[in-house]
């Protein structure tokens, strides 16, 4: 038999044109035209990537390292912005009572704040996200107990529950935690604050997940229970724990701050935005309001647009909405 009668093998397709394939279905789907149509979303979006990337970025963009002593002089200390009368160059938001550069230090604080609210995020996300799958498919005692659990831990507000593991981590490390501690202790009590939206959301869709034939069909070639709820019965409850992740990620930079504001945060070396606000509050009245307010500005901003882009998540996500 020749060469050419012989069958020759398809190529497979290039990354380049699968990745082009997958951004072109992704831009011709429901939820890009929903987000497009909303020019509130798209501006909520912009501003949330621009906060990203200027906490990726600092270090780039900051005329000063705040968290070094170094670079610091206390003849700096409380310069007014750049842009009023008695202004000096190149502080343009002002400077602090440490002499830190205003600027600088939301730019380094919006790292941190960011840093805790996306790890708190994941894990509670994951904390939650496994309690409410061994619930939901497994029934009986176990959901019984879970559940249970959950139901006193709402009871709580979450900056109680926060302030309580915070405390309980001091108390055992005799009050002295350097930064790297802290930021771990603050990511431990923002997830055992917020797992409970995900185990509830989570179990309710593995509840009436389980019960459908392709859940009967694992179970029928044996698969064990592990597989079956990571490999089944977890992607069809992603969309309902995209939209809580999207809006707790705004209340664990908040909870964050509020943890800050109140002492038990991150120390003044290497302060979040809520220490900066707390830092900025005692010299409020003394005429520095630069301190205060700009640290709340980004703040205010950066929770405002995470709140909108959830906002929208959550109703493109709703099918009777759509």
């Amino acid at each position: 038999m020749s060469d050419a009668a012989l069958p020759h093998p398809t190529p497979a397709p290039a990354p380049r044109a699968a990745a082009h394939g997958w951004l072109k279905r992704a831009l011709a789907s429901d939820l890009f035209y929903s987000f497009r149509r909303s020019r509130l979303t798209v501006v909520a979006a912009v501003v949330t990537l621009l906060f990203f990337l200027l906490a990726i970025f600092a270090p780039l963009l900051s005329p000063q390292n705040p968290f070094d002593p170094a670079q610091l002089q206390l003849l700096n200390s409380r310069i007014a912005p750049l842009w009023t009368a008695d202004g000096q160059s190149p502080f343009l938001l002002g400077t602090d009572e440490q002499g830190r550069d205003v600027l600088s230090a939301i730019l380094y604080g919006l790292r941190i704040s960011l840093l805790v609210g996306i790890l708190g995020v994941v894990f509670s996300g994951a904390l939650g996200i496994a309690l409410g799958l061994i619930a939901g498919y497994f029934g009986g005692r176990v959901d019984t107990v879970i559940m249970r659990i959950a139901d006193v831990q709402l009871t709580f507000p979450p900056i109680l529950i926060a302030l309580l593991v915070n405390g309980i981590a001091k108390s055992v490390s005799g009050n002295h935690l350097e930064w790297l501690s802290m930021l771990g202790v603050l990511v431990l009590a923002i997830g055992l604050s917020f797992w409970v939206q995900y185990a509830r959301t989570v179990r309710s869709s593995v509840m009436v997940e389980k019960n459908k034939d392709y859940v009967a069909a694992a179970q029928l070639i044996g698969l064990p229970a592990p597989v079956i709820m990571l490999r089944h019965v977890l992607p069809n409850t992603t969309g309902p724990v995209l939209v809580i992740a999207t809006i707790n990620l705004a209340l664990a930079v908040l909870t964050e701050a509020t943890l800050s504001f109140l002492g038990s945060g991150m120390p003044e070396t290497m302060p979040s935005l809520g220490t900066l606000i707390r830092i900025g509050n005692n010299y409020l009245f003394a005429g520095e309001w630069w301190i205060v307010a700009f640290p709340g500005i980004a703040l205010a901003g950066l929770i405002l647009a995470i709140n909108l882009l959830g906002d929208w998540l959550r109703d493109a996500l709703n099918p009777k909405l759509r």
